[in-house]
């Protein structure tokens, strides 16, 4: 059943693995997705920006167009700007009024020729400062372009390598799953063969505890009825001995005691676990100590939870020596339990050692939300922690002064009265409950942060186990606690019951006079026994018994004989009509054997004709007739010896010399009849062993099961 439990948290924690895995394989195909998305839309934004360039390259070309037919205008009208000034001069002396509208138009064409240049430059400086920024633009959008292609590959890249790994994962858990399939139909095979065996076994004890109790009976009846004295009554020293009720007190203290014990032992099993994983935690989170040196804050944590088991380990020491203090022979108050000081010493430690971890333990947490990764729901769980650690150590400090309090007596008996003693076991049962509801919060809280924790990126197989096995220790912790509460508030009225007390007094004897009685219990018992050892010893019992027994089954004896012989009688009449069947039956073996042999002979001579040219079949034939041979031969043996009774006794008729004046009748009746005479006293002989070793076998088997009881 531990194989298959393993096998099952295997396969829990490769399922957790791989649904782990399949949500980050969600992840990453989604933000593939995303940029596959940003890719196209940037591909989208190049093309138009592609579209506007070749809108402004021809908007370029057209302006560009445009100003070649300015710049022709223009040598036009310098020309006719020239030829008119030549005729200007031309016809000079004729007056100035017939150039005043060929100024005018010269003017109009100038100042049209001044704005078609500014208008031509702005459209130069526009034109340019437009290529610069689509040249930018362009030159931005195929970088990043390029960047997102290479995040796309590498984000391929691992949705690849995961789609890998989840195929192996998958395959690698349908073998398991195989696996723990076979192995869950064997050991369901198994259990139901225990199943069977143990209705077997319980179908036995009822039996066995039915016919014990039959004989107990039967034994009860008999002693009532046959046993004429009773000499134990001398044995009864129930007057010397102290009082019952302290004697049951005795045995319930030792009793409360090994249960004590056996809690402390796995308190402090869940604790040392639950510090060791803690210091592989602070080793790997937030920084892996493998990889980058952890903070000196966690490396101080991590020494100071490295020495925990000096502060653990005494715990169950001391309560195992408190455990061993207590006999039945002691009186167990808060007055004589010395070793109870030594426990709350060590109790002491292991608080302060809590106090000085505690400073680390928040600041460690503190660094945990200061992590790049973590969230806002991490961050809060962190803080519900540091409040459940709180509360932990403080619930230690209270049981820490409670059992100093219950040490003191030991120490100095008018230290504290019974009120006060009942009051602070109240205050302590209180403190059990308190301590098991915080470190269930504490697991609560603990197991939450892990499962948020598992959805993060970054998060290792090594940080899983380990967060894994530390809530295991929490686990353990909070049942073990929870035990340990529960058994305390079932025992609070013994441990806030009076002490030792007189036959038919209510006052409580003080540790003193509870020790000077036992002590006075033991002298007692030590003269009694002195007197019985120098008493003249008496007949034992069970001798007594005895001899009375023989005296009165005399004629029990001769009836008991008498039908003994008459079984004797029944018994010969039966073996001789046994002897007749087996002699006939000898007879027909023998028959049987011949024909066999002859038969085996015949296919020897077959087998040796057809298969002569087969050295393979012609030596597993000769196996098969050397085992036909042997069996027969073994038949022929036991035949043999069936037909030697039959055989001595024909042959001592045969041999048996005879009177020629007695009849032959006579003297093989008189052979005959001695035989048999002889055989059958030989059966009663046989009988008689037989029923003797039964009897010792039976008595012997009685007295181990006593024994073992």
């Amino acid at each position: 059943m531990a194989n298959v439990t393993d096998l099952q948290t295997k396969y829990s924690k490769l399922a957790q693995e791989y649904s782990k895995l399949r949500a980050q394989n969600q992840v990453l195909k989604k933000a593939v997705v995303d940029e596959q998305a940003n890719s196209a839309s940037l591909k989208d934004q190049l093309k138009q920006r592609d579209q506007s360039l070749r809108k402004q390259e021809q908007e370029m070309d057209s302006l560009s167009f445009r100003n070649q037919q300015l710049a022709k205008r223009v040598e036009l009208l310098q020309e006719e700007l020239a030829a008119s000034e030549g005729r200007s001069k031309k016809g000079k002396g004729k007056g100035d009024s017939p150039l005043q509208p060929g100024l005018q138009t010269q003017s109009v064409f100038n100042e049209d020729l001044q704005k078609k240049i500014e208008e031509n430059e702005r459209l130069h400086i526009q034109f340019y400062e437009a290529d610069e920024q689509h040249r930018k633009k362009e030159a931005e959008l195929r970088a990043q372009l390029q960047k997102l292609e290479g995040e796309a590959e590498e984000h391929q890249a691992v949705v690849d390598g995961l789609t890998t790994k989840y195929v192996e994962t998958i395959e690698r858990l349908q073998g398991d799953k195989a696996r723990l399939e076979l192995k869950t139909q064997t050991l369901e095979r198994e259990a139901k063969d225990c199943r069977m065996r143990t209705e077997e076994c319980q179908q036995q004890l009822r039996r066995c505890q039915s016919e014990l109790s039959r004989q107990v009976k039967q034994s009860s009846s008999v002693i009532q009825e046959k046993v004429p004295f009773n000499d134990t009554k001398f044995s009864d020293y129930n007057s010397l001995n102290v009082p019952s009720h302290n004697r049951r007190h005795q045995l319930k203290a030792r009793d409360v005691t090994s249960q004590a014990l056996s809690f402390i032992q796995d308190l402090v099993a869940a604790l040392l676990n639950f510090h060791t994983y803690t210091e592989q935690r602070v080793h790997i989170y937030p920084l892996d100590s493998s990889i980058e040196p952890i903070s000196p804050l966690n490396q101080k944590f991590s020494q100071y939870l490295h020495e925990n088991a000096a502060y653990v380990r005494p715990l169950e020491d001391s309560f195992l020596q408190l455990y061993q203090s207590i006999t039945e022979d002691t009186v167990t108050v808060l007055e004589t339990v010395v070793m109870l000081r030594n426990f709350a010493e060590n109790f002491s430690s292991y608080t302060h050692f809590l106090l000085k971890i505690l400073p680390y333990q928040l600041k460690s947490l503190e660094e945990e939300c200061e992590a790049p990764l973590c969230t806002a729901a991490l961050m809060a769980k962190n803080r519900e922690l540091q409040s459940d650690m709180k509360k932990v150590t403080t619930v230690f400090e209270k049981m820490q002064n409670y059992i100093n309090l219950l040490a003191l007596p030991s120490v100095r008996q008018d230290a504290m009265p019974q009120s006060s003693t009942s009051a602070v076991f109240t205050q302590l049962a209180a403190s059990l409950h308190s301590l098991h509801d915080a470190i269930k919060e504490m697991s609560k809280h603990y197991n939450q942060k892990a499962s948020i924790e598992q959805e993060l990126p970054t998060v290792t197989q090594k940080l899983c186990t380990t967060t894994e096995c530390l809530l295991g220790s929490l686990g353990s912790l909070t049942s073990v606690t929870g035990k340990i509460a529960t058994f305390f508030s079932n025992n609070l009225d013994f441990f806030t019951s009076p002490g030792y007390s007189p036959r038919g007094c209510a006052v409580s004897l003080n540790p003193l006079q509870a020790e000077s009685m036992l002590a006075n219990k033991k002298k007692a018992a030590a003269y009694i026994d002195a007197i019985k050892t120098a008493r003249p010893q008496s007949v034992p019992y069970r001798e007594a018994l005895s001899n009375r027994r023989i005296l009165t089954s005399s004629t029990e004896s001769r009836e008991g004989l008498t039908q003994q012989v008459q079984q004797s009688q029944e018994k010969i009449a039966r073996l001789e009509q046994e002897k007749e069947h087996w002699l006939l039956e000898a007879q027909l073996g023998k028959v049987r054997l011949e024909k066999e042999n002859q038969r085996i002979a015949d296919l020897e001579a077959q087998l040796a004709a057809a298969l002569g040219g087969s050295q393979s079949s012609q030596t597993a034939t000769d196996g098969r007739l050397t085992q036909s041979n042997e069996e027969a031969e073994t038949a022929q043996k036991a035949a043999g010896k069936e037909t030697t009774l039959c055989t001595s006794l024909v042959g001592m008729l045969c041999t048996t010399p005879t009177n020629e004046h007695v009849g032959d009748e006579e003297s093989r009746e008189q052979l005959i009849k001695t035989h048999y005479m002889t055989r059958v006293g030989e059966l009663t002989t046989q009988l008689q062993v037989s029923d003797s070793k039964a009897v010792h076998f039976h008595s012997e088997a009685n007295a181990k099961k006593n024994k073992s009881r």
